[in-house]
């Protein structure tokens, strides 16, 4: 799919190869929680991140937004585990017919990390999966895997 990038996000993106050495393949400035996402080509996330985080707080100065960065993948389900990290994921479902994606965490304790402050992560899910995979998504469900289905 087709991605069309303006022209703050190049700007973003440009920033970005210039603090970091790293290379960041689509760039979305998110208005509604103050943040910019990266899109990271593939193993490149450790430049991206720096020694103990350096990088992004270098970003986040720059920008004056919250800087968070999610490595591409070609699979849509480890594509969502990617942007969900550093929660363990069991399963990712993803009906195309209903636009629905059910993600499944691993422990409970994760499940907080996996829904983000105000349901911010949620909402990653649903920008980069129309913008990388074309999935239109109507609703993001997250739950513990102990959990019985619903």
């Amino acid at each position: 799919m087709q991605q069309i990038i303006c022209f703050k996000e190049r700007r973003y993106i440009e920033e970005l190869r210039i603090l970091t050495k790293s290379t960041a393949i689509d760039c979305i400035i998110d208005d509604n929680f103050d943040r910019v996402i990266y899109i990271i080509r593939k193993g490149d996330m450790g430049f991206a991140i720096g020694k103990r985080g350096d990088n992004i707080r270098k970003m986040q100065r720059v920008l004056g937004k919250r800087v968070e960065m999610v490595e591409e993948a070609s699979d849509l389900n480890m594509f969502i585990g990617n942007i969900l990290k550093p929660a363990c994921l069991s399963s990712v479902l993803v009906d195309n017919e209903t636009g629905k994606i059910k993600i499944l965490v691993e422990r409970k304790g994760d499940l907080g990390i996996a829904i983000g402050k105000g349901g911010s992560n949620v909402e990653k899910v649903r920008l980069l999966c129309k913008r990388f995979f074309g999935k239109d998504i109507s609703d993001v469900l997250i739950s513990g895997s102990d959990e019985s289905e619903n």
